[in-house]
């Protein structure tokens, strides 16, 4: 990741991921994934548990290496830690990832203290506007431990925020939430891109967030993209797998 620049013009890049594979132990759980991530767009890759969502976030963050395939970001194969460093990219943990030891306000800074990127009067000043450009105020020599689940989900997007990405991937970040704080969270992510332009992808199985804030969706099954298209588009198509998914829910006898 790059350091925060003042200079910076925040804009999201776009994302092309080409004929991506993976196999692990024989067992191939990504099959030729393809998708591109327009800028600015909010993308959102949804599916039920085991259908490789994960395994292409952690592809896609450069956690494990494609048997096939190429990822590029504004045209650039991510293949080397020095192209991948020319984009500002941030990821916001499915637990949120806050250091316990740490107050709020140290884990939004953490970064830019650890670089020693700007004094510390300036790392205090960038961390409370950060907070405060997620609704939260107030809460910067609090711990971890005394917020809500959702504000931690919103500290830690103020965390990804200090290095003014120009892409977000966001891990499952409604999980372990009440309705009414997955929301707040689902606003948040159509508020920087409405303020920022920033380039967002979301990997969830949450239906409601999905419908709610993506410009397009990619539903996965079994390591395969089994449709791309905008949420009416994914409402409306007609294969089983992504009936099945998009409208499972209990069934009660009567």
């Amino acid at each position: 990741m790059n350091g925060p620049n003042q200079n910076h013009n925040t804009s999201g890049v776009g994302l092309v991921v080409r004929g991506l594979r993976k196999s692990f132990d024989g067992q191939e759980v990504l099959r030729d994934i393809n998708f591109e991530v327009r800028p600015g767009e909010i993308f959102v890759i949804m599916g039920p548990s085991g259908s490789g969502k994960s395994v292409l976030l952690k592809h896609l963050i450069g956690l494990e290496e494609a048997d096939a395939g190429e990822i590029l970001i504004n045209g650039d194969p991510i293949t080397t830690p020095e192209i991948a460093a020319k984009y500002r990219m941030a990821l916001v943990f499915q637990s949120g990832a806050l250091l316990s030891s740490l107050t709020v306000g140290e884990n939004v800074g953490l970064y830019m203290t650890e670089h020693r990127l700007r004094s510390p009067e300036e790392i205090e000043r960038i961390v409370t506007e950060k907070l405060a450009d997620v609704g939260l105020t107030d809460i910067v020599h609090k711990m971890p431990s005394e917020l809500s689940g959702g504000m931690k989900k919103r500290a830690a997007i103020a965390r990804a925020l200090v290095i003014e990405p120009q892409l977000i991937l966001y891990d499952e970040p409604t999980s372990e939430l009440d309705p009414v704080s997955a929301v707040v969270i689902g606003d948040e992510i159509l508020e920087l891109k409405r303020r920022i332009g920033v380039t967002s992808l979301v990997v969830s199985h949450d239906r409601d967030l999905a419908f709610g804030v993506a410009d397009r969706i990619a539903v996965m099954g079994e390591g395969r993209i089994l449709t791309i298209g905008t949420p009416d588009e994914v409402k409306n198509f007609k294969d089983p797998q992504v009936q099945n998914f998009l409208n499972a829910d209990f069934k009660r006898e009567k």
